[in-house]
């Protein structure tokens, strides 16, 4: 959902931002916002990461499940039963929206917000009981996958336990409990983190989930919402369970990345591949946007790259609604550019249609025309370091091209190397691009064939095409 503005007085600390899209129980707003550009001074302060990065996230691929909307039933078990596919999909980590229970009052549609969190330490009973969670976390242990948690640590629902505890809430003059202000989210009670015995509870709830049912880290909603203190003493607790991947719903406060996050999420890409849809703006901004990454993300950190997710699935639009013709094209970008790609429930099986947020409703599986495409680029991803995540892949570098709707660039990492080339436009484009001499040689392509690049590269792109060169 999409988040207004708000100020948060953090201890001990006053904490300013600017506010985000992120996940919400409340209305949708019709905002769409840039980063906050960052000075000099906060970019050198960013360079040094600290934060810890398992292994295994080194080359992954994250999924992101919607419980309710994934089967008719809407439950672990019959979630369970397309882990084989997703084995074959070949994703490495599941990302699970809030699996808790809904609060009833002040609750939005029939079936409430999942971000209206009733309990901490308790299942959704409309998707099972913990132990059907506990099985499906084992189970995909089993098969190689991880498992991340959605966390919504800025409020709760209005029925939640904790209300019951003075202070622990924000309240206004008259000594009322509030929703997060400057929002429309009326069916959540905004936490108060000047609160130490609230700031405890919490954290005992997020181990409470490693330590009992093994999850492998958090995806933390409205992550700016909540002071930058508290993850980080977070993330020195939960390392002390197990090593944890953490994401970031957040891309204003880029030193969330230096001590407890090691990834956010790349709304500027996103917002920018929209308007190259739309045809405003061209590859330039692509590039621009790839070559600060390096400059402003602590070393090792690293954005989350989608084309959905189910906020802009449910309020924004589809990809096919967005991104039109180019949707193959802007997902292979996602894949290709620093970051770790995303890949939405229902995007491998053409999902041409927005999963509302507070009302049941079931993707069909009839077509999974897209696993194949989806599940070549989750392959370009695993089998060139050059595409790894963070200091594990290779490092941007544009390469000149003489049109500027053409994008192309190269990554190395050791002795491989990945050349993309791309036309970001609804036009046929005609055009060279220029390589270094060291990147001209035998290629072969993500469609199929071989290549043998040049110095100055002669290409010939229609409307949206794209090919993706790996050295042999």
């Amino acid at each position: 959902m999409r988040r207004t503005w708000k100020w948060l007085i953090a201890m001990p600390l006053l904490v300013s931002m600017v506010g985000l899209t992120a996940c919400s129980a409340g209305e949708e707003t019709a905002m769409q916002k840039e980063p906050v550009k960052e000075t000099a001074d906060s970019q050198q302060q960013s360079s040094v990461g600290r934060v810890p990065t398992p292994d295994w996230a080194a080359k992954a691929v994250m999924y992101e499940v919607n419980v309710r909307q994934y089967t008719k039933e809407g439950t672990f078990s019959a979630f369970e039963q397309h882990l084989p596919r997703l084995k074959e999909l070949g994703v490495d980590i599941l990302w699970f929206m809030p699996i808790y229970p809904i609060s009833h009052t002040k609750r939005n549609g029939t079936v409430g917000s999942p971000y209206a969190v009733d309990d901490y330490k308790a299942v959704n009973p409309d998707m099972g009981t913990a132990d059907d969670f506990k099985s499906l976390v084992n189970k995909a242990h089993e098969l190689g996958f991880k498992v991340m948690l959605d966390w919504v640590a800025n409020h709760t629902g209005w029925d939640n336990p904790w209300l019951a505890n003075q202070g622990w809430y924000t309240t206004d003059e008259a000594g009322n409990v509030v929703m997060p202000p400057n929002t429309n989210w009326s069916d959540v009670a905004d936490l108060n983190y000047e609160n130490a015995d609230m700031q405890a509870a919490m954290l005992d709830a997020m181990k409470y989930w490693v330590s009992e049912f093994d999850i492998d880290g958090y995806r933390a909603d409205y992550a700016g919402g909540v002071p930058k203190a508290f993850w980080e003493q977070a993330r020195v607790e939960l390392e002390k369970l197990k090593p944890l991947y953490m994401l970031a719903e957040d891309d204003q406060q880029i030193s969330l990345l230096s001590h407890a996050f090691n990834s956010n999420y790349g709304w500027q890409l996103y917002n920018t591949m929209n308007r190259l849809a739309k045809g405003q703006g061209d590859a330039r901004q692509v590039a621009s946007y790839a070559d600060r990454l390096a400059k402003s993300f602590p070393s090792g950190t690293y954005p989350l790259n989608f084309t959905s997710n189910h906020d802009e699935n449910a309020w924004t639009g589809t990809e096919y609604e967005r991104l039109g013709d180019a949707v193959k094209t802007m997902a292979a970008l996602s894949f290709t550019l620093p970051g770790m790609p995303l890949i939405y429930s229902g995007q491998e099986a053409g999902l041409n249609r927005r999963l509302p947020l507070f009302e049941k409703d079931e993707i069909g599986w009839g077509d999974l025309a897209m696993q194949t495409f989806y599940k070549s680029l989750v392959d370009l991803k695993h089998n060139n370091e050059a595409l790894w995540n963070g200091s594990a892949g290779g490092v941007f570098h544009t390469l000149e091209a003489g049109d500027n709707h053409v994008l192309a660039f190269e990554r190395t990492k050791n002795d491989n190397t990945v050349v993309v080339v791309m036309n970001l436009s609804a036009e046929q484009v005609a055009t060279s691009v220029k390589l270094d001499a060291a990147l001209a040689g035998a290629y072969t392509t993500q469609s199929g064939g071989t290549a043998e690049l040049k110095a100055e590269q002669a290409v010939d792109l229609a409307p949206w095409a794209y090919e993706i060169y790996v050295n042999q």
